[in-house]
């Protein structure tokens, strides 16, 4: 379709007013008409190439080394989605997206299950939010779960330079519940959070959504027990039986001469 590049860089335009710098408010339209553009390899100098432009270095320094603040950006892609199909009958969708990986150095790799394949493999997994109307959905978040092979290793987070804010465990359902804040924060207007069986299955997160005032539907596993709300549980309660001379042996014994004698009458 001719003139794509100039009907993205409009779409861009609030996003770029967002990042402030010059060199970066023109790399940006270049990688992101790079990313989405035609050609298999997606790496910058083929990308570059594609491109014709001869700003590889800059482009380079735009993807590896180049420094922001997210959260305007952030906002801004929420402010846009809201735009575009925000509303009363609007949904959000909680949900996992996989990345299969062959290496063990990228953040959150690990053999976890990964939803791209349906099997457990090598892979990064992401929390997605989704805001969706009719049939036209929009991405509004994405973020890195790391699973206990990386919260408990230290050093490995700090050689992947992991930040120190990001460094504590989370589960993918609390991860969800802190970016559905965050949308509600920026005023995103949605009538349904849908999940399915994966953070369903999740009582505190089921809790966080009702706690929220927010109307659900999630999937749960099908061995997975519900009661009506006036439904009162009673656990039942141990009792233990004998005194510090009972042993554990069917019955009740006493300690004499070194041996397990049973007791008179079975009791102690």
């Amino acid at each position: 379709m001719p003139g794509w590049e100039d009907e993205l860089e409009r779409w861009l335009m609030p996003f770029l007013d967002r990042l402030g710098h010059k060199t970066r408010q023109r790399m940006c339209p270049l990688y992101v008409a790079g990313l989405i553009g035609p050609g298999d390899r997606k790496s910058v100098q083929p990308m570059a190439e594609r491109l014709a432009t001869s700003n590889y270095d800059q482009l380079h320094h735009f993807i590896a080394d180049g420094v922001w603040e997210a959260t305007p950006l952030e906002t801004e892609l929420l402010n846009q989605a809201d735009r575009l199909v925000g509303g009363s009958d609007a949904v959000l969708v909680i949900d996992d997206t996989s990345l299969p990986k062959k290496g063990e150095r990228s953040v959150g790799v690990a053999a976890q299950y990964a939803s791209a394949l349906g099997k457990t493999a090598n892979c990064q997994t992401l929390v997605s939010l989704t805001l969706a109307r009719g049939e036209v959905p929009v991405m509004v978040a994405l973020r890195l779960f790391l699973p206990d092979s990386w919260t408990s290793d230290m050093s490995r987070l700090k050689r992947a330079r992991v930040p120190v804010e990001h460094r504590t465990p989370r589960s993918k359902p609390e991860i969800a519940l802190a970016e559905i804040d965050r949308a509600m924060a920026a005023n995103v207007r949605f009538g349904c959070v849908l999940a399915d069986a994966g953070y369903g299955l999740s009582a505190p997160f089921r809790q966080g959504l009702t706690e929220r005032g927010l109307a659900w539907a999630v999937g749960i596993p099908r061995h997975l027990k519900v009661y009506p709300v006036d439904v009162k549980l009673i656990w039942p309660i141990t009792k233990v039986r004998g005194n510090h001379e009972s042993t554990t042996c069917p019955i009740s014994y006493r300690l004499r001469q070194n041996k397990c004698w049973p007791a008179p009458n079975g009791k102690p």
